[in-house]
């Protein structure tokens, strides 16, 4: 392809080379990201109506989760539709404009996702380490001020990531080795210095990545001394209960996002990088509400409960 400039970047094609391209495989990468999508969506919309309709479960831990089921199905909507369209249509290609779309959206919800996390963990902090000032710290003003200012965090971060890349302009090979449009695999393609790039994103892995996971690990240290403290083993499992869902789905994301970025380089590591960064925005979160669902007595009773009651009515 001939040197494609920033004026006329609007015309630029990407070509994902995530996507298979036998038939075969596509028939069967059609059902396998169709069944995940219609699961996410399923999944995550159960765990949403099992918070909104039950009253026992509007407590912050769950305001929390209702948020993390809507970033769920944002995270999946942002990719697996056009995945799922370039399949029936038998094209890899994702237009310029759709690719930045992509980036700015992906990395909106990855931002937020880093954040509600450590806003899940603050909150388990608060019950276990201080539970007498729990109504008062983790009221309803505080966690609707948290959680907008969780959103609005991660539209500013995912504004100053995907702007200067759109910017940029891109010549020669414009292949991405991903299943959909990210950050790092556009900066790879540009044909002009991309430093201040690499520096905004190293900024935003710094503090939204390192930083929150950090925040998270420090605040489970204090945690897990608190639940040691407890005199009564069932009083000690009760409170660690609270804590295993999150527990499971932070070890998951920032076990991915390690792996990916933390590993040594070698021949394979774009490939390995589709794999790891699929796993992280498409299985993760049809995992997620399985996770919340098995592993917490609350929602399994509030979901329960709305199946018996919607059975009853029909």
């Amino acid at each position: 392809m001939a040197a494609i400039g920033l004026a006329n970047t609007t015309t630029f094609i990407f070509v994902l080379l995530g996507l298979p391209t036998t038939p075969q495989l596509r028939c069967v990468s059609f059902v396998v990201f169709l069944s995940i999508y219609l699961m996410t969506l399923v999944g995550n919309l159960v765990i949403l109506t099992a918070i909104i309709t039950d009253a026992r479960l509007h407590t912050p831990m769950y305001f929390f989760l209702a948020n993390l089921s809507i970033l769920e199905m944002c995270y999946t909507t942002i990719t697996l539709p056009n995945i799922l369209n370039n399949i029936v249509i038998q094209s890899n290609r994702i237009s310029f404009q759709a690719c930045i779309c992509q980036v700015y959206l992906f990395t909106l919800c990855a931002t937020v996702e880093c954040i509600l996390l450590a806003l899940m963990a603050y909150d388990r902090y608060v019950a276990i380490c201080i539970p007498l000032r729990y109504s008062v710290i983790m009221n309803q003003a505080m966690c609707l001020q948290l959680a907008s200012t969780t959103w609005i965090t991660g539209i500013f971060n995912s504004i100053i990531q995907s702007l200067p890349t759109s910017l940029l302009p891109y010549c020669g090979l414009n292949k991405v080795d991903r299943l959909y449009c990210e950050v790092q695999p556009l900066l790879q393609l540009s044909c002009s210095d991309t430093s201040l790039n690499k520096m905004l994103t190293t900024v935003s892995a710094s503090l939204f990545g390192v930083g929150f996971m950090t925040f998270i690990l420090v605040t489970y240290i204090f945690i897990i001394s608190a639940i040691l403290r407890i005199p009564s083993l069932s009083g000690r499992l009760k409170a660690f209960s609270t804590c295993s869902s999150h527990i499971t789905v932070v070890v998951m994301y920032y076990g991915a996002l390690i792996f990916m970025y933390l590993r040594p380089r070698s021949s394979d590591s774009q490939r390995m990088d589709s794999v790891i960064s699929a796993m992280y925005c498409m299985v993760i979160p049809v995992l997620n509400p399985i996770i919340y669902s098995l592993r917490n007595k609350d929602v399994k009773r509030s979901i329960v409960n709305f199946l018996i009651l919607k059975r009853c009515l029909l």
